[in-house]
């Protein structure tokens, strides 16, 4: 089973543009499948900071359905307006392969996050710090994207081969993605929770800048103290 899992994921991770492009049912089922899997199981190990038992196992429960939350409202956001610049660009008959191509790329940065979670939990054995932690995921995030990016571009190529106005659309959805990714992932946290505050699936405070809260978090973790607030 295992064996079969890993060849699963290996075909989506390294397909190219033409196999990820074509209409198939079973592999829609597969992709969800994988997007799934992998994104709950980091989010749940996001949530084994600090000593896990009692109430803290609620914050590897949220966790868990925060991760596939996350991507799945940032990807619903974006796409009416994507959907409409394809429109302004004049290759509206290719969104639905723009669709498939960009489900794909979901499932295939489940996979990378996941992959990189053993440096995640060796993070969370060697540091005790809360705000480090969180930086540390976020950065495990961006790294998986980079990922993600690179598979997507492989799955953009047919594509910008047909019209080479794929090629400014793609760039204005990784923009549109990566703002909105961020800001929403501010809205649902605590991804990691803070272990000396009790677990909850939101924060009372959800609202409010993800740019300048981390800004603020990285000011902090530079000069050796915490940020002097409770969550971020």
């Amino acid at each position: 089973m295992t064996r079969g899992f890993l060849v699963g994921a290996e075909e989506i991770i390294r397909s190219e543009g033409s196999d990820g492009l074509r209409a198939e049912p079973a592999r829609g089922r597969r992709m969800l499948f994988y997007f799934l899997a992998c994104a709950c199981t980091y989010g749940a190990l996001m949530g084994t900071f600090g000593v896990v038992h009692g109430d803290r196992l609620w914050m590897v429960l949220f966790s868990a359905m925060k991760v596939p939350i996350l991507l799945v409202v940032t990807g619903a956001v974006c796409l009416p307006s994507f959907f409409v610049l394809n429109t302004i660009f004049g290759v509206r008959d290719d969104f639905p392969a723009v669709v498939r191509a960009l489900l794909t790329t979901q499932a295939g940065f489940a996979i990378i996050l996941l992959s990189l979670s053993p440096y995640t939990l060796f993070w969370y054995a060697s540091s005790a710090d809360y705000d480090a932690a969180t930086l540390f995921n976020a950065l495990v995030f961006a790294i998986a994207s980079l990922g993600a990016q690179g598979l997507l571009r492989r799955h953009y190529r047919p594509l910008i081969a047909r019209q080479p106005r794929h090629r400014m659309l793609l760039r204005i959805w990784l923009l549109l993605f990566a703002f909105v990714g961020i800001q929403t992932a501010w809205m649902l946290r605590p991804f990691v929770g803070s272990p000396d505050l009790p677990a909850q699936f939101f924060r009372e405070e959800a609202w409010g800048n993800a740019y300048v809260a981390i800004a603020e978090k990285v000011r902090g973790v530079v000069r050796g103290g915490g940020t002097g607030e409770s969550e971020r």
